[in-house]
């Protein structure tokens, strides 16, 4: 829980809110149109999620030998790390040299998840993943509202130039904060949460964890249940991450400024805290799935509110409406997969639950981008995701709760 506590951090500061305002200035500053630079920041977020949609099942099923899990994780995390600390250290104008950066930060980021995410069945039993795993996204949310917090405070306090800092230092000093704060309270893990469930190593692992790779799509296509999961995941994540990370620059291209921008993301953390514990309560009494469904009927809901959004009154009311739901549906997803699955394949299935995962992040932000540039208008886009929500609610409708309906074999 801690690890969530530590990089969500990342999700914030840098996806989210603080990097997307400092580079949407940084391309205004060098004459790049507004609804332009939103299409670039989804292009690239498009071209880093397909690079680690490609590593993710390889890295993964090598990954599954003993005491390699840790390796990978901790190896990722540094590219993560250092390359976040390096944010602070490009000019101001050179939006496309921050692009370049922000996708190393992305792979680091999204590269440690893959084995974050596949730890979940070393640390706790079958029945209380889901509680775990909302409990991680819930203790995210208060983490990443911490340096949030202090790095919003360092920026309107050098707006009112109470602090001798330019607006542009302010946002770079909060870079390194989120470096700081993601390596420190990553130690915990690095120390304490070891792989349980592994396969022994062997000689030419290489070359056999490519040929258990192969054995790893039979599988997922003969149990049918598996791999309809993911088809509905692929659908419906789509819809939720292009959210998260393009929210920001589409309430800026909306004029609403980057104050109240940080003011709604910051008390969105806040809210969506208590409501990702609350989804794991409830997944325990009336089942993953039917929370799940609930996650997807509220996004349907954000993506239709948003079309019709036209003031900061309406953007708060979408973000109060995300971050009720945002955690829930990630952290149910993430339990629900590691149930289905056999635990000394975890790292295996989970790189195949992250390219999907990573193919839908690559479809979402290049579909609003296409769109705002054909239409002139993010809005349009923004409404489209509606489909993805619908598809990924069908699918899962086939899709059973435990491993023992979907067929899998125990370990």
């Amino acid at each position: 829980m801690l690890y969530d506590w530590a990089n969500s951090a990342y999700s914030v500061i840098i996806s989210t809110a603080i990097f997307p305002i400092f580079y949407k200035a940084s391309a205004d500053a060098a004459g790049v149109d507004g609804v332009d630079s939103t299409a670039y920041l989804g292009y690239t977020i498009a071209i880093a999620t397909f690079i680690l949609a490609m590593l993710s099942p390889i890295l993964g099923t090598i990954a599954d030998y003993e005491g390699l899990k840790k390796k990978f994780f901790a190896f990722f995390f540094v590219i993560g790390v250092v390359s976040t600390g390096l944010l602070a250290a490009v000019p101001y104008d050179s939006w496309l040299v921050l692009l370049a950066l922000y996708t190393i930060t992305a792979i680091g980021f999204a590269g440690a998840n893959v084995f974050y995410d596949a730890f979940l069945v070393d640390v706790t039993r079958e029945d209380k993943m889901d509680d775990l795993s909302a409990r991680g996204y819930g203790w995210g949310y208060i983490g990443s509202a911490i340096p949030f917090l202090v790095c919003i405070a360092i920026i309107m306090l050098s707006q009112m130039e109470i602090l001798p800092l330019s607006v542009t230092a302010a946002s770079q000093i909060s870079f390194v904060i989120t470096a700081i704060w993601w390596a420190v309270f990553t130690i915990p893990m690095l120390k304490h949460v070891h792989q349980i469930y592994f396969i022994t190593r062997e000689k030419k692992p290489i070359t056999n964890s490519f040929k258990r790779l192969g054995g790893t799509l039979k599988k997922i296509r003969l149990y049918k249940p598996l791999f309809l999961f993911l088809i509905a995941y692929f659908f419906y994540i789509d819809g939720v991450g292009t959210i998260i990370k393009m929210s920001t620059a589409y309430g800026t291209d909306l004029g609403i400024s980057s104050t109240s921008l940080l003011l709604i993301l910051f008390l969105t953390q806040v809210v969506a805290a208590p409501f990702a514990i609350l989804y794991g309560r409830l997944a325990e009494r009336f089942t993953g799935k039917k929370m799940l469904y609930v996650g997807i009927g509220v996004y349907i809901i954000v993506c239709i509110y948003a079309y019709f959004l036209k003031t900061t009154i309406d953007f708060w009311i979408l973000a109060m409406l995300v971050a009720t739901s945002q955690g829930g549906l990630q952290a149910l997803s993430r339990s629900y997969f590691a149930k289905l699955i056999p635990k000394d394949q975890a790292n295996e299935f989970f790189g195949f639950y992250n390219i999907f995962g990573k193919f839908a992040a690559v479809m979402g932000p290049l579909l609003v981008a296409v769109t705002a540039q054909i239409t002139g208008s993010t809005s349009t886009g923004v409404l489209s995701l509606v489909v993805l929500f619908i598809i990924g609610g069908v699918i899962l409708a086939f899709v059973p709760e435990t491993k023992q309906e979907a067929g899998m074999v125990s370990e």
